[in-house]
């Protein structure tokens, strides 16, 4: 079975007025998730990203650590992150998510997280795209992903924590609330293997930091 190691992007910059850009942190999370892929001498037939920026640095930022073209990626929509403001605005009517991050932190994140089971439920009105949408946008570039794959391949995809757990939803039947979870949870260049072939996905494993999981590294794990 064909190996897909499904990769969050490193640390962006949360609560700055554009997320869209990797920390220096998040640059040195995807080096170390790099040579930590290199030590397991892996040798990626194809490597995948959505269109955002913080996706496409932490790929060639792995890429380089391994020595690797760090320019040689397909970029696939379908693995981009949902828009959190759209969905946020619909959920309060318009507040502004960065005031609240800023003066309520705790109280953002529990707002938000209510938009985001509204949103799943189909009850968010005025929202950008479907939950039932962005499932079908994410499984279609797993598909892509995984597309003539022999036994002993393996295949990069670095997108972002809600479309990875939004896939992983669906390839283990499991009911919104749990993609939502399982994203809350994600930590960045964190990562899951999938094994593949014969029109099946497996999950092997989970959210998993052994590149960062070390005593001198462990304060370098973040969730956002």
């Amino acid at each position: 079975m064909a190996l897909l190691f499904l990769v969050r992007h490193g640390q962006a910059s949360f609560g700055a007025a554009n997320y869209d850009r990797l920390s220096d942190l998040g640059r040195q999370q995807a080096r170390w998730l790099g040579g930590y892929f290199a030590g397991r001498e892996l040798k990626f037939r194809r490597v995948l990203t959505g269109t955002l920026s913080r996706q496409q640095d932490t790929a060639r930022e792995i890429l380089a650590a391994m020595g690797a073209d760090p320019d040689l990626t397909t970029v696939h929509a379908g693995l981009d992150e949902y828009s959190a403001e759209p969905l946020y605005a619909a959920h309060t009517g318009g507040a502004d998510p960065l005031a609240h991050q800023k003066s309520d932190y705790r109280g953002y994140w529990r707002t938000f997280k209510a938009a985001m089971y509204a949103w799943a439920a189909g009850t968010l009105e005025g929202v950008p795209e479907t939950w039932e949408a962005f499932g079908e946008r994410t499984a279609d570039a797993l598909q892509v992903a995984c597309a003539g794959l022999a036994r002993e391949d393996a295949v990069l995809v670095v997108s972002s924590g809600g479309a990875i757990c939004r896939a992983l939803s669906a390839i283990l039947d499991t009911p919104g609330e749990t993609a939502i979870e399982l994203n809350l949870q994600f930590r960045n260049a964190g990562f899951c293997e999938l094994i593949t072939g014969s029109n099946t996905m497996r999950l092997l494993s989970f959210n998993s930091v052994p590149h960062l999981d070390t005593p001198e590294r462990r304060a370098s794990i973040t969730f956002a």
